[in-house]
């Protein structure tokens, strides 16, 4: 299984506020170590790896997460507490 963490960097360069909120439960839990890939999506920058994978998935929320599993077409995830009891906590 690889998990992919998209989050949204401002036009200001900060990062969206609930991106920062979903990171750090996710180093309080120590669920951390289990995302593969932290990618940023730059408003400012249509071209960034998040804003493509954003596009390429149609999200349009962030933060979200892109679960793969061999054979299985890639799970999107736009709500947090969701991704944590169905993938991190099952």
């Amino acid at each position: 299984m690889k998990i992919t963490l998209v989050k949204k960097i401002l036009p200001d360069g900060r990062p969206c506020r609930k991106c920062v909120d979903v990171q750090e439960k996710l180093e309080r839990s120590g669920h951390i170590d289990r995302i593969d890939e932290v990618l940023e999506a730059h408003e400012s920058d249509p071209q960034s790896p998040g804003m493509l994978l954003a596009k390429e998935h149609e999200v349009n929320r962030a933060p979200f997460f892109i679960v793969e599993q061999a054979g299985e077409p890639p799970q999107i995830y736009t709500v947090y507490m969701k991704f944590l009891l169905e993938v991190l906590e099952p």
